[in-house]
């Protein structure tokens, strides 16, 4: 548990930095001393590199998201597995002390 709520706290402090850096930047290029139309360039580069940045982080995130769901699964699905067999072992040995305990006809 501490894993994952490790995991989201790091996605998230890169998240925003990822936020910082391009609000940052684009006030640099506002202030910058360019023509507009060089400064509508590089905040319109800026912005699609933000917006790619963005996009690869989701889809990590995405990607460790689903990973940590189908790991869920496969230890669920273990842990049904150990008590059915478990469930299956005390039904047996149950009946293993009846037959012992039961009178002959």
């Amino acid at each position: 548990m501490a894993e994952q709520n490790g995991g989201n706290s790091s996605c998230g402090l890169f998240m925003a930095f990822v936020v910082g850096a391009a609000i940052g930047g684009g006030l640099a290029l506002l202030a910058a001393p360019r023509s507009g139309r060089e400064t509508r360039d590089r905040i319109r580069e800026m912005a699609d590199d933000t917006r790619s940045r963005i996009q690869k982080a989701a889809e990590e995130a995405e990607s460790r998201l689903r990973e940590s769901i189908d790991d869920g699964r496969e230890t669920v699905k273990e842990k049904r597995e150990m008590v059915e067999a478990a469930i299956d072992a005390g039904k047996e040995a149950m009946e293993t002390e009846r037959s012992k305990h039961r009178e002959p006809k």
